[in-house]
C-alpha cells in the first residue's frame, strides 16, 4: 500500500451519552487493528502528526486520533474555571477539587470507542495521555487489547516531576495574539524537545499556527491541569495488569523525568521498557519508523 493510498477521514463528532462530543478523525482501512491515540494536556490531535498516523495505518492499524475535551474541536466546558492560585495549590500537593479527573477523561475515551463500534483496541497515549490511557486499561479492562504509555508516569508524585525551572512557564498567561502564541509555543517546544532529534523552530511555528487556528481553550488547559494535579497514585493498581505493555521515555525529558517512565514500567508486569538516549517531551519525526516498530510488536504480543 502507497501512502497515497491510506484511507483518511474526514474529522467526525462522536457525542457521547454524558453530553461530551469528541472531535476524531481515522487513518487506515477499518479492517485493521484499531488503535486509538490520546494526546496529553494541552494538545489537539493535530500534534500527532498525519506522517506518524499514516505510517501506524501502514503497519496494519486502523489509527483513531481525537481531541480530548476541552482541546481543539471537542467539548469545551463553560463552567468551573480553575484560579491559578489554586493551580499552585494542587502543584504544592494541598487538597484541591479538579472540575474532572483522569478517570472522566478515560470514560470518554471508553466513549468513543463505544461510538465506533470497537469492542476493544490498541491503546497509545503520551504524557498526560498516557496517565489516561493507564487509567483506561485499569477501570475498562476489557477495552484494552494492548497498552503504549509515552513519557507518562504512575501519579505517583516521587516520580516523573518536572524540571523545577518549567514551573513559571506552565503557569504563564496565554498571549492573546497569534504571534506572541506562536512565539511562546516554539520557545517552549525547544525548551523541553528532544536534543538529539531537533524538530527545529519552522516544525513548532507551523504547529503552533495551526494550533492557533483550530482553537485554543486556555480554560480548558487549566482544568486538564488541574486534572493531572489530582490524579491519584495508580502504582499498587497497575500491578494488577496483564495487558501486553510498552513503556517509551527519553532519558532527556524535563517535563516529566524519566523516573515516571522507569516506575511505570516497574510497576506494570512484563511491561517492555524502551529508553531513548536524547529524546526530549515531543515525538521527533526521526524517531517515527523505531516508534510505529514498537508499537507493532506490542499489539503483536496482545
Amino acid at each position: 500500500m502507497s501512502e497515497t493510498q491510506v484511507p483518511v477521514s474526514a474529522e467526525q463528532v462522536a457525542p457521547l451519552p454524558n453530553g461530551i462530543d469528541l472531535s476524531y478523525q481515522t487513518f487506515g482501512d477499518p479492517s485493521g487493528d484499531p488503535l486509538l491515540l490520546i494526546m496529553g494536556l494541552a494538545g489537539p490531535m493535530i500534534w500527532w502528526d498525519d506522517d506518524l498516523c499514516t505510517m501506524l495505518a501502514h503497519a496494519g492499524f486502523f489509527v483513531i486520533r481525537f481531541d480530548n475535551r476541552d482541546m481543539g474541536r471537542s467539548t469545551r466546558l463553560t463552567s468551573q474555571r480553575v484560579r491559578r492560585s489554586t493551580l499552585v495549590k494542587a502543584f504544592a500537593g494541598q487538597r484541591t477539587r479538579a472540575p474532572y479527573s483522569l478517570q472522566d477523561l478515560a470514560d470518554d475515551t471508553a466513549g468513543l470507542l463505544d461510538h465506533l463500534g470497537i469492542a476493544a483496541a490498541h491503546i497509545v497515549g503520551v504524557s498526560m495521555g498516557g496517565m489516561i490511557a493507564q487509567t483506561l486499561a485499569l477501570s475498562h479492562r476489557d477495552r484494552v487489547l494492548s497498552l503504549t504509555s509515552i513519557m507518562s508516569s504512575t501519579g505517583r508524585r516521587t516520580v516523573g516531576w518536572q524540571d523545577p525551572k518549567l514551573l513559571p512557564r506552565l503557569l504563564k498567561r496565554t498571549p492573546q495574539t497569534l504571534e506572541d502564541y506562536i512565539a511562546g509555543n516554539v520557545a517552549f517546544w525547544l525548551l523541553i524537545g528532544s536534543p538529539a532529534y531537533p524538530l527545529g523552530e519552522e516544525y513548532f511555528m507551523r504547529r503552533g499556527r495551526d494550533t492557533w487556528e483550530r482553537g485554543i481553550n486556555p480554560a480548558g488547559v487549566l482544568r486538564q491541569m488541574m486534572a493531572l494535579l489530582t490524579q491519584p497514585d495508580r502504582t499498587s493498581a497497575l500491578r494488577s495488569l496483564s495487558v501486553p505493555t510498552l513503556v517509551i521515555h527519553g532519558l532527556a525529558d524535563r517535563m516529566v523525568h524519566v523516573s515516571g517512565g522507569r516506575a511505570t514500567a516497574h510497576a506494570i508486569p512484563g511491561a517492555e521498557l524502551l529508553l531513548i538516549q536524547g529524546m526530549g517531551h515531543d515525538l521527533p519525526v526521526d524517531l517515527f519508523p523505531h516508534f510505529v516498530e514498537a508499537i507493532r510488536g506490542v499489539a503483536d504480543r496482545a
